[in-house]
């Protein structure tokens, strides 16, 4: 089983009212919740890890976790409310307003009992910037970076983020304990690091990684390993909007590596180039049709056929 670990909110998208007002429409969403909405689609077997409110958006959350096949006995509840995203789209592109003090995913400070099933986690999101969650996520990967394959997808919202360098230290020690971490190439210029994306790539498979993956949207993606670099060009798509895009993208990988048997901490390491594009394929198939619909609705495994 893969657990995803991290937020789950209501994202406010901009709509019109019946009037043609300005209306904000609330809707299930979160990175992490998005990637295990995904991956119990692709029918994968996967779990939740966070901090979910009991007030009726949490409610909503878990009816929707459930509906998609996510194991929920790692979710931890409380009274506390749930995070609300206010999205602006911009182009087809998505920008965010959070309203995240105090809320119950925020205030997760309990790390779990994962069971001997668990073979992967995924870490993402804004849940890695604040406290005291953000230092909750970071004890469990470091507690079982040893054990369990390791995604992780920075994510950045940058408006979120109130004291980059701190947030940007944080990602350099997950970095470094991560099997795989994937990234979009203006996240990756948010490092501030010299030299292009391959020279980056390459330093940070020197870290630890065993893997490192970029995507540029339209232009396709590309990832790095040992072996080499495998490159793939994204599908012909009309772009509706991008939100949870990237989302799906991680779980089309995990997905893509659960199908091919490699999903351990041994396979991982030596991962061949046949097995790194059929997940990079399986990803961005994936993530084409998202983007070809409104909001973050991944698709089942039946619509890749």
């Amino acid at each position: 089983m893969i657990i995803c670990c991290g937020e789950a909110l209501i994202d406010m998208l901009p709509r019109k009212s019946a009037e043609g007002e300005p209306a904000y429409l609330p809707k299930v969403g979160g990175a992490v919740f998005n990637t295990a909405i995904a991956l119990g689609r692709l029918d994968v077997p996967v779990g939740f890890f966070s901090g979910l409110s009991t007030d009726f958006f949490g409610a909503e959350l878990k009816a929707t976790l459930q509906a998609s096949n996510v194991d929920l006995r790692y979710i931890q509840y409380s009274d506390l409310p749930t995070t609300l995203a206010f999205v602006k789209l911009t182009d087809g592109h998505a920008s965010y307003l959070f309203y995240d003090e105090n809320s119950a995913g925020r205030m997760l400070s309990n790390l779990p009992d994962l069971q001997d099933d668990v073979t992967a986690l995924q870490f993402s999101g804004i849940s890695l910037v604040p406290e005291p969650c953000g230092s909750t996520y970071e004890s469990l990967m470091r507690r079982e970076k040893d054990k369990r394959v390791i995604l992780l997808d920075p994510n950045l919202r940058k408006p979120f983020i109130k004291d980059p360098a701190s947030h940007r230290a944080r990602l350099n020690r997950m970095i470094a304990m991560a099997d795989i971490v994937k990234l979009s190439d203006e996240d990756m210029e948010w490092f501030g690091e010299d030299g292009s994306v391959e020279d980056i790539a390459q330093r940070w498979l020197k870290l630890g990684p065993a893997l490192i993956v970029v995507t540029a949207g339209d232009k396709g993606s590309v990832a790095y390993a040992a072996t080499g670099k495998v490159e793939i060009a994204a599908p012909k798509v009309k772009v509706v909007d991008t939100v949870g895009a990237g989302d799906t993208v991680n779980a089309g990988l995990l997905a893509g590596f659960h199908d091919a048997g490699v999903l351990n901490k041994n396979a991982i390491r030596n991962l061949s180039a046949i097995d790194i594009r059929a997940a990079l394929e399986l990803a961005s198939r994936a993530a084409a049709i998202t983007v070809s619909r409104q909001g973050a609705n991944p698709p089942k495994r039946s619509e890749l056929s």
